[in-house]
């Protein structure tokens, strides 16, 4: 199979042709009409999306496939809290294998990938001597290559400042190969500690080349400020195009005046942004009485003033999220609910914020998208507009990764009794 009629792309009218060959689209071809079944001849016989939607293949940009698959080992994090959930895992860190490790992640990749995702973003905990977890984590990046890519960020899930031989763990994760380099400085010790954080993970990325994601200010507490020094250091290095900020949760718990000239600083920096919805809803607003924060960062107002702002799962069944199935569709319906942005503008767009804006965060460049010689990397979905897939909460029916079918679903049908049709 190298081709695939009757697709519906987006931002364009009508019905297109998609061709491939030896891993790439080689024509995209405008068609006349719909064709009534599939081509066939000397080429090999095609594919047909009947009118639905093609897209390229949706993006995972934060998880933590190392944690998934752990919740309730050895406890069930009953606060409900961020923090208890660290606790948790260092616990379970305890009891990590090798081989343990592999396994969890690859199960759930299979899971993304029944989704329709192909590119992932995992933060991997190097918060632990030997770095065992990254060096299963680094062959997973190797051994998925048929089903994913696999960015992997050295996440100092326990502090660089505040862990013991934080910075050598950090620099060693980077020299074994990891793509990304992470932080937390909001859960270091002081905040002296956590503006030092930033400045030496900024400093190794640029030595060493290396895309940069941190987890910041990943909290409900409005002195939690860690955003701005990340953002003027992005500035200061021109690395913006390089740098992403996840969570950022105490944006939330801002007050505006400050936001207003915090949002200057962040045009500026032109970093981008990575929201996880569900979890955050979870985590965020424990201490709240009522009325409850919803604790997200502000994606609307990210978004509208041309930042780069994305959506993520984060977590599967680990000790901060007790659920998720690797559908990222359901992210994306429960984000836009969640960040009151279910406005007609947003609806006809909403497929970016899973999308292209995760490529972007991800650096993906000419690797992504539906164009002659980038990958023929695509996803029909069982919608033929943004709009009818979330009204529908609709799926990923087909998904094509250098030219390769790696995934078909076939949806249910209602089956009328007699006299009822």
């Amino acid at each position: 199979m190298n081709h695939l009629i009757n697709a519906r792309l987006r931002g364009h009218t009508g019905l297109f042709t998609l061709r491939w060959a030896n891993g790439l689209i080689s024509a995209i071809e405008a068609q006349a009409s719909a064709t009534p079944a599939p081509l066939s001849g000397s080429d090999g016989e095609g594919l047909d999306a009947g009118g639905q939607l093609v897209i390229p293949p949706l993006v995972e940009p934060h998880i933590h496939l190392d944690a998934a698959l752990t919740a309730g080992e050895p406890r069930w994090n009953l606060s409900g809290t961020l923090f208890e959930g660290i606790e948790c895992w260092a616990e379970r860190k305890a009891l990590v294998t090798h081989e343990d490790t592999k396994s969890r992640a690859h199960r759930t990749i299979r899971m993304l990938a029944a989704h329709g995702i192909q590119h992932v973003r995992s933060h991997v905990d190097v918060t632990e001597p030997g770095l065992g977890t990254l060096k299963a984590m680094l062959e997973v990046r190797d051994e998925a290559r048929p089903l994913i890519d696999l960015q992997i960020v050295a996440f100092p899930q326990e502090g660089i400042e505040s862990f013991a031989n934080g910075r050598a763990l950090m620099s060693e994760a980077v020299a074994m190969g990891a793509d990304v380099v992470g932080g937390i400085p909001h859960f270091e010790n002081t905040r002296d500690q956590g503006v030092s954080s930033v400045h030496f993970l900024m400093d190794l990325a640029e030595r060493h080349g290396r895309l940069v994601d941190v987890h910041c200010d990943e909290t409900d507490d409005p002195n939690s400020r860690f955003l701005e020094v990340l953002a003027e250091v992005t500035r200061v290095h021109g690395m913006g195009s390089r740098v992403t900020a996840s969570h950022t949760t105490a944006m939330g718990s801002y007050d505006n005046a400050y936001c207003y000239k915090l949002f200057r600083l962040l045009k500026q920096a032109g970093l981008s942004f990575i929201s996880c919805p569900t979890e955050s809803i979870h985590l965020q607003g424990r201490f709240d009485s009522y009325p409850k924060r919803r604790g997200l960062t502000r994606v609307p107002e990210l978004d509208r003033a041309g930042l780069n702002v994305c959506f993520a799962q984060d977590s599967i069944v680990d000790p901060w999220y007790p659920l998720g199935n690797g559908n990222i569709l359901r992210i994306l319906d429960a984000g836009l609910h969640i960040c009151h942005m279910l406005g007609y503008e947003d609806l006809q767009r909403a497929l970016d914020f899973v999308t292209d804006h995760g490529a972007k965060a991800m650096a993906l460049g000419e690797r992504y998208g539906i164009e002659v010689g980038r990958p023929a990397n695509l996803v029909l979905l069982s919608a033929e507009s943004d709009y009818a897939l979330l009204r529908t909460q609709g799926q990923a029916l087909l998904s094509i990764r250098h030219g390769q079918v790696i995934l078909r679903r076939t949806l249910g049908e209602v089956a009328l009794a007699p006299g009822n049709a």
